[in-house]
């Protein structure tokens, strides 16, 4: 008798995993508890899969060998609750495609912030060195689908811990992990321990042949280290040259990489991004393909040709001497760390949207430091306003994003930069962050 698979989730995650499973031969049946998006119910209905929306049936689920889980429902929901007593196996997307993609390397990147675009650096410096290779996870296509019907022989793939929670037997060649800060823990039962150890899922089922790439002064991922043995190579970077260090930047200001039998340098200016946070994805990025064996003057040349990621520290204009900046993919505290550290000049900050328990003490030195202003953009805004009240000389409360963009308007003057950068989630507002960086792009082009 096939096998019965159970897909929960038609997104991108999920519409991949039941074609695979149509094309492996499975009894497959997928189920959304909301409306299908079009572009994936025509997907569907292409390929002959049945489905259901609006609700899930479960006679019709709890009878599954196997289910594959999209990564945004929780463990918690009523029907994953309800296999789980029936001990059906739940599995990610990734652990499942992973077990067809045969002698595919896989280089997997995690972290609370920059994996995005890290993982799209890295999946650059691999095309430009003509590797065949897919980028898969949270961009790109889904890993089932590229297994199904475009097989590569390398894949890069970014990892949530949403992703990871239901990885078992998958493994990666190289694993990066960026940074480990709070983020999503309502997820996590509001326990950090219970987050960080989501992310070092990552490193399962490696071997000494292996490679680990981290963050080397983050004191989350440093304290989990010394708690567990890791099988992998190891290869830390870092700002500064510190012992057993991998990547730095030295004295003269370039950019040193070094791996078995390698050792790169390249002046840290010739970097296409550049901030703090950009010289680490750049690290990561480049120790990944060097150990690929990546040559050296592809690895440079991809360095200092990639074009940035959109809503990430995104160049939107300058208007009369003010340039505007989308950061929309900052949906934490953390990311807008990072993005008010690489400003230069005043700020004015637009911040706001759906609270995920922040605290944004992380954030208060760098605030009092470069921020002139606050726009606050949200449903409800008094979180925001109650804490910076009396940090910086202005703040406004605003409820619309023409509100927000007029208000940033008028506190910045020439040689100021506005920042959107929200540390929340979009959802009060927006649809997603990307609905909201368009937007706000759109908006501020109509200036």
């Amino acid at each position: 008798m096939d096998k019965r698979l159970v897909v929960l989730g038609a997104g991108e995650s999920g519409t991949g995993a039941a074609i695979l499973a149509k094309d492996l031969g499975m009894d497959v049946f997928l189920s959304d508890s909301a409306t299908i998006p079009q572009h994936y119910r025509d997907i569907l209905e292409a390929e002959g899969i049945p489905y259901e929306e609006g609700g899930h049936t479960p006679e019709r689920i709890l009878n599954a060998d196997e289910i594959v889980k999209s990564p945004g429902i929780p463990l918690t929901a009523p029907i994953v609750a309800a296999a789980t007593d029936k001990h059906i196996p739940v599995v990610s997307e990734i652990e499942f495609a992973g077990r067809y993609a045969g002698d595919a390397k896989m280089v997997c990147i995690t972290g609370s912030n920059g994996k995005t675009t890290t993982t799209l650096l890295t999946y650059h410096i691999l095309r430009e060195a003509g590797l065949d290779v897919g980028l898969a996870g949270n961009v790109g296509y889904s890993l089932a689908y590229q297994v199904a019907r475009e097989p590569h022989e390398v894949y890069v793939i970014e990892l949530s811990s949403f992703q990871l929670d239901n990885m078992y037997d998958f493994k990666a060649n190289i694993a990066v992990i960026m940074n480990i800060t709070p983020d999503h823990l309502d997820r996590y039962d509001h326990k950090m321990e219970n987050y960080v150890r989501a992310k070092f899922r990552i490193l399962r089922n490696m071997t000494p042949s292996d490679a680990f790439i981290y963050w080397k002064d983050d004191p989350v991922i440093n304290a989990q280290l010394e708690k567990i043995t890791v099988e992998a190579r190891m290869f830390p970077f870092a700002e500064k040259l510190e012992e057993d260090s991998a990547a730095y930047v030295d004295a003269e200001n370039n950019l040193i990489l070094n791996t078995p039998g390698e050792h790169l340098e390249m002046p840290r200016a010739d970097l296409a991004l550049h901030g703090l946070h950009n010289l680490y994805n750049s690290m990561a990025s480049g120790l990944s393909a060097s150990l690929l064996h990546i040559r050296k003057d592809t690895i440079r040349k991809a360095l200092s040709d990639f074009e940035p990621v959109e809503h990430r520290l995104e160049p939107v204009a300058t208007i009369d001497g003010v340039r505007w900046i989308n950061d929309s993919k900052a949906t934490n505290v953390n990311s807008c760390y990072y993005a008010l550290e690489a400003m230069t000049g005043p700020t004015v900050l637009i911040l706001g949207g759906k609270d995920k328990g922040n605290d944004y003490s992380e954030i208060l030195p760098l605030v009092r430091k470069r921020v002139k202003a606050i726009v606050a953009m949200g449903v409800d805004n008094r979180k925001i306003t109650d804490f910076f009240s009396g940090e910086v000389a202005r703040i406004a409360d605003t409820h619309t994003l023409d509100e927000a963009v007029a208000a940033a308007r008028s506190f910045a003057a020439e040689g100021d930069t506005v920042l959107l950068s929200p540390c929340c989630a979009s959802f009060d507002l927006f649809t997603s962050y990307e609905d909201r960086g368009r937007r706000f792009k759109q908006a501020v082009k109509n200036l």
